[in-house]
């Protein structure tokens, strides 16, 4: 089975119209960097519903901002079209009242791309919703490997790649005019499936239209924004300080009490005792001696951004090792399904054994359903309501009797009342798709059930099998990893 399913890279379709299941694929914008093809999608506007299929209705289980749901502004990871993994900004509705303001700001980070940074994909700006989305970083955040790591610290040259990288992503951005970063601190900083370390898009513009610039405690703000209330790019080269002071140290020190300790020349107490003879005294010392410049109060003695990719270049080590293998991690993504028990469901959809999968699904019935919210008004409990049923009854006989296309028009007309709501008929026709041979139909029923039971494991094998059968083995296996990681955190499936 793992060589079945390749690592491949297949990039998704874009600009999917769920409920014409129309598919349309956009050139692809191709930027030369650093000797390598970089190739992403031109940014695009999406529909709400897109980013709301794609994040299993906004499901409280993909946020992955800092402070959850209690953020203003709450970040979730997400699939478009079950297969580009993306990572979804949601605004708060009073952020960014003017919607061509709004665009104009996107459109304009939108046209940024680099290695560096994780890139803006595209935007929605619908009604009263704002939401950004960009490529997702499966890695964590700086924060997490610097000051929550569970089993290794952070090395010393994965330290100093971090950040040059970051420098470099500066440097990128200020060359296209994109000077200003707003609140640079450690989770705004993540890795990649390589474990790279990129910058995240969303710092380069403002949590809303008038909105501090700022978050994050404000011992850690540059002196000029206690001052005035605004940012100037020298304000981000001292934040890019105080990010340094954090890789030094392994822990977030409040820049006043760093420079007290620098100038009192007690580097012991600035440097993370995890580094303990990993690096020698003229490195860690030329590394205090840039944060010290970068934290000067007066804005106009710190250093500007190419000349600290230019110090920071020549302190590399180890330049000839991925970063992967720096972070002691399993390389490019390429955790393999081979170190998963796989259920009997998840080995029938990753074989697509289609006879498998439904003598599986016909053995569970509809056991899955229970706690799925259904409003049925007082009109329902009348003919439309024994219609609706009676077409799941015909729907269920076909099902059994293996009669697929009946199966379709008969869960079909169920789905289209609309009152009750069921991830298993959606499971069903997603099947009967497949056995039909109409894989993108499936894929959208996989997805559909996802929203209406966003930690369903059942639905993340369907859209494996869909994938396989649109020859996407990449994202197929990534589903298929979903699918089996949620059935072991609720110990066992079904």
């Amino acid at each position: 089975m793992g060589a079945r399913l390749s690592r491949a890279t297949t990039y998704c379709c874009w600009g999917s119209h769920f409920n014409n299941v129309i598919l349309e694929t956009p050139d692809f914008a191709e930027v030369e960097e650093k000797g390598d093809r970089y190739s992403l999608p031109p940014f695009q506007e999406f529909t709400f519903e897109q980013l709301r299929l794609a994040t299993s209705g906004f499901a409280s289980e993909n946020i992955v901002s800092e402070h959850g749901e209690k953020a203003p502004n709450v970040v979730y990871k997400g699939k478009l079209d079950a297969q580009r993994r993306v990572a979804v900004k949601r605004f708060n509705r009073s952020a960014w009242p003017d919607p061509r303001q709004f665009l104009e700001e996107a459109r304009i980070v939108g046209q940024l791309r680099s290695e560096r940074l994780a890139n803006l994909l595209g935007c929605c700006c619908e009604g009263e919703e704002r939401l950004l989305v960009a490529e997702y970083m499966p890695n964590d955040t700086l924060a997490k490997h610097l000051f929550h790591w569970d089993t290794q610290a952070m090395r010393w040259p994965m330290r100093l790649r971090v950040v040059l990288y970051l420098a470099e992503a500066l440097e990128y951005c200020t060359s296209k005019g994109r000077a200003l970063y707003h609140d640079l601190n450690a989770y705004r900083v993540l890795f990649d499936e390589d474990c790279n370390p990129r910058l995240s898009c969303f710092g380069l513009m403002k949590n809303s239209r008038d909105g501090k610039s700022y978050s994050t405690n404000l011992a850690f703000t540059p002196p000029e924004y206690m001052r005035t209330g605004g940012i100037t790019p020298e304000s981000v080269t001292y934040s890019f300080g105080t990010l340094l002071l954090d890789v030094l140290s392994g822990k977030h020190i409040p820049p006043s009490h760093a420079l007290d300790l620098i100038r009192d020349r007690n580097f012991n107490m600035l440097t993370d005792s995890c580094l303990e003879g990993q690096f020698s005294n003229e490195d860690g010392t030329e590394l205090v001696r840039l944060a010290s410049r970068c934290l000067q109060y007066e804005p106009r003695e710190r250093p500007n951004v190419k000349s600290l990719v230019t110090a920071l270049a020549s302190l590399q080590k180890e330049t000839k090792s991925p970063s992967y293998e720096l972070m002691g991690m399993p390389g490019g993504g390429t955790s393999s399904l081979e170190t998963l028990t796989l259920s009997p469901l998840a080995e029938a959809c990753s074989r697509l054994d289609l006879t498998a999968i439904h003598e599986i699904l016909e053995n569970v019935g509809y056991r899955d359903d229970e706690g799925t919210a259904n409003e049925l008004s007082f009109q329902m409990w009348t003919n439309q309501m024994q219609e609706t049923l009676n077409s799941k009854k015909k729907g269920d006989h076909a099902f059994r009797q293996k009669d697929f296309t009946t199966a379709i028009d008969c869960y079909s007309q169920f789905i289209e009342v609309g009152t009750m709501i069921s991830p298993t008929i959606y499971a069903r026709r997603c099947l009967s798709y497949l056995m039909n041979d109409m894989p993108q139909q499936a894929l959208n029923d996989a997805m559909q059930a996802l929203v209406v039971s966003p930690t369903w494991s059942t639905a993340f094998y369907l859209q494996a099998a869909a994938l396989l059968k649109l020859g996407m083995e990449n994202e197929a296996r990534e589903a298929l990893k979903d699918g089996s990681s949620l059935e072991a955190k609720r110990g066992g499936g079904h």
